[in-house]
């Protein structure tokens, strides 16, 4: 993994807080190709991010093809950056994989009987839903693991680009995914190959309020 602190010395990984005031989006990125080494890294940690229920409704595709990665730009309105960066990250949510899997989400250090009235209750909750509004909740709660994502790929190096403009069901027939899933965002990553514009953000006293 590359790092990008330098002390002098070496090159040491940033903080959480060295990147978040860091990170910027990068649509020029070197050719050069992503370890699959890291790339598992970053989604292993990118999904110890929270969620209700400990749902775990994310997905990720990583598209490194270069026919899909043209086709992906094609069904995100041109964005060049999906095909200048050797990698993009598809994530999804699929609360119909979640609900299947939560026996296995639910906590094992949990006695039996709560973890039976945990998954109980987590698909009680979803039952009378339709898609579209299971989905919506799946969404809200991949976006935090997107954040996870952006900040993490900070600290190991790398550049990112989340995008948000894009036909959800092209990128579906793209990559051959669900009906009802939903995509919360596409993420081009690699080595930037530009340094983007400066962070720039509204103050946080006219964000926040103490009560």
């Amino acid at each position: 993994m590359r790092t990008n602190i330098d002390d002098g010395n070496t090159m040491t990984q940033p903080t959480a807080a060295q990147a978040a005031e860091s990170r910027r989006s990068v649509r020029q990125y070197e050719p050069a190709p992503i370890p699959e080494a890291d790339l598992r890294e970053l989604l292993r940690l990118a999904g110890r991010a929270p969620s209700a229920f400990n749902a775990q409704p994310w997905r990720f595709v990583v598209v490194q093809d270069d026919t899909l990665r043209a086709e992906l730009s094609a069904a995100a309105y041109g964005q060049q950056q999906i095909v200048r960066a050797p990698a993009t990250i598809v994530m999804y949510s699929d609360m119909a994989s979640a609900l299947d899997r939560m026996p296995e989400s639910m906590h094992p250090d949990m006695p039996q009987d709560k973890r039976d009235a945990g998954v109980a209750s987590f698909r009680a909750t979803f039952a009378g839903q339709s898609d579209d509004q299971r989905e919506a909740w799946g969404n809200a709660q991949s976006n935090i693991a997107l954040g996870y994502l952006l900040l993490l790929a900070e600290t190991l190096g790398y550049a990112t680009s989340p995008m948000l403009g894009f036909e959800s069901e092209k990128v579906k027939a793209v990559l051959g995914l669900p009906a009802h899933v939903r995509i919360p965002a596409l993420v081009s990553i690699g080595y930037a190959a530009e340094e983007g514009f400066r962070p720039h953000r509204l103050p946080a006293e006219s964000l926040v309020e103490f009560r």
